[in-house]
């Protein structure tokens, strides 16, 4: 019934997967950021129609051979069984030419919503075992992506785009007040493409200290800036970095305004009646502590004597198709609890996300621990590992949908080599960890 060929038409191929929800790991530019690997585009018709589009990407590793893996899986209806048994027929026949040790898929099909059980994913999950999958169970050894993100509907149930201030409204009260604050405590935003951090270095400089100074605080190693650079490059016109500062100037002329504000309202005392008073006594009291604040936050940037600006917060993000996808973002250790930076940097990603016409604002992912198996042999309650827990947190309070995906599926080639391989990557993963760490 279904034919599948290797893709050579690469726009028609970028075309499916935008409009059916693929995410930019799966598109043809990714190929030229991950090249380490090796990229094959295969595509899925019935007739002439095209009903399915997969990124193959393969690794040739030590003791383990050669890994195939298909980030978010296949782009298509993953409800059709006979397309799901044709394909991974398909997928088998090649494992076994090619001498594979195994093919690897992490389908975007969720368990669970904030706790809810989703029964799309516990039927997925039954038809890829009858298939000949069998599930990674290990979330120490995946490939590439946790099997979890948080997500921000930006439509509303009339299929509208929702304005940020709606949004906001379903955060936490401590969300919509930290973002208040930003601009009243000197902090202003720039966006860079790469033409920008191609003409000025101190750009990326700026970002890469936000990175190190949060993957230093939360434990967990970030991408260097060379890196980052080749993402703006290759996703130029869907990509952005975003980049907060504290501007002291701006700040003095902020609290210059509101000691101002005091004297009028010092002034207005003498004769006013009982509610005035309160009111003007509100105002002076409003000042007095905006200025214990103003005071914290220009001792903690005094050993910034050079600079008028201090970059505290940064942030890339890449919108393609329906989603707007938060890849990396952070905060300077300086002036974070006096300024909210975190807040106020979010808070322009996702109205980033809304003006490029996202259905989606993805706020990441968090690492989680490995799970006790369901019932079924599905995954079990994803519990972010404790070095995210505060990522987590944070990225809930911006009322972000918690989404637990299915995981990983293999089609395994070779046992003896899919072994090695599974247990080798988590010390792998550690031995680069610390290996970066102390090249640092």
């Amino acid at each position: 019934m279904y034919t599948f060929i290797e893709e050579t038409d690469m726009n028609a191929y970028d075309e499916y997967i935008k409009a059916n929800g693929g995410q930019y790991i799966q598109c043809s530019r990714w190929q030229k950021v991950k090249t380490t690997w090796k990229c094959t585009y295969y595509s899925g018709f019935e007739g002439e129609k095209r009903v399915l589009a997969v990124l193959v990407m393969e690794r040739d590793l030590p003791a383990a051979g050669k890994i195939w893996y298909a980030p978010a899986g296949p782009v298509c209806d993953l409800e059709n069984d006979a397309l799901l048994e044709e394909f991974t027929a398909f997928m088998k026949e090649l494992v076994k030419k090619n001498g594979i040790t195994a093919f690897i898929m992490d389908p975007d099909v969720p368990l669970r919503i904030n706790g809810e059980r989703k029964e799309d994913g516990h039927k997925l999950h039954k038809r890829l075992l009858s298939l000949g999958y069998i599930l990674n169970p290990s979330i120490e050894n995946y490939t590439y992506k946790q099997p979890v993100q948080l997500f921000i509907p930006l439509l509303d149930e009339n299929g509208n785009t929702l304005e940020a201030q709606k949004i906001l409204k379903k955060c936490d009260k401590g969300v919509r007040y930290s973002i208040r604050i930003g601009e009243q405590r000197g902090l202003v935003a720039k966006s860079f493409t790469c033409a920008d951090v191609d003409s000025d270095s101190s750009i990326m400089e700026d970002f890469m200290g936000v990175m190190r100074d949060t993957s230093e605080r939360d434990s967990f190693v970030e991408r260097n800036g060379d890196y980052c650079a080749k993402l703006l490059r290759e996703f130029d016109t869907c990509s952005d970095l975003k980049l907060v500062y504290y501007d002291k100037e701006l700040d003095r002329k902020l609290q210059s305004e509101r000691l101002e504000k005091k004297a009028e309202a010092l002034s207005q005392l003498e004769g006013a009646h009982e509610k005035k008073a309160r009111q003007l006594h509100e105002i002076i009291d409003s000042v007095d502590k905006q200025t214990e604040h103003f005071e914290k936050r220009i001792a903690e940037a005094e050993e910034f004597t050079k600079e008028n600006r201090i970059c505290v917060a940064g942030g890339l993000s890449i919108y393609y198709g329906d989603m707007g996808s938060c890849l990396f973002g952070g905060t300077r250790n300086v002036l974070r609890n006096e300024t909210r930076s975190s807040h106020y940097l979010n808070y322009l990603r996702l109205c980033e996300s809304i003006k490029r016409g996202c259905k989606i604002h993805d706020l990441g992912y968090v690492i989680v621990k490995t799970p006790v198996p369901d019932d079924d042999g599905t995954l079990g309650e994803l519990v972010p590992a404790d070095n995210f827990k505060g990522i987590y947190d944070f990225k809930k309070s911006f009322s972000a949908d918690y989404h637990e995906f299915v995981g990983e599926y293999v089609l395994v080639g070779n046992k003896l080599k899919y072994y090695a391989y599974s247990k080798l990557m988590p010390t792998a993963k550690k031995v680069k960890i610390n290996l970066i760490r102390k090249l640092r």
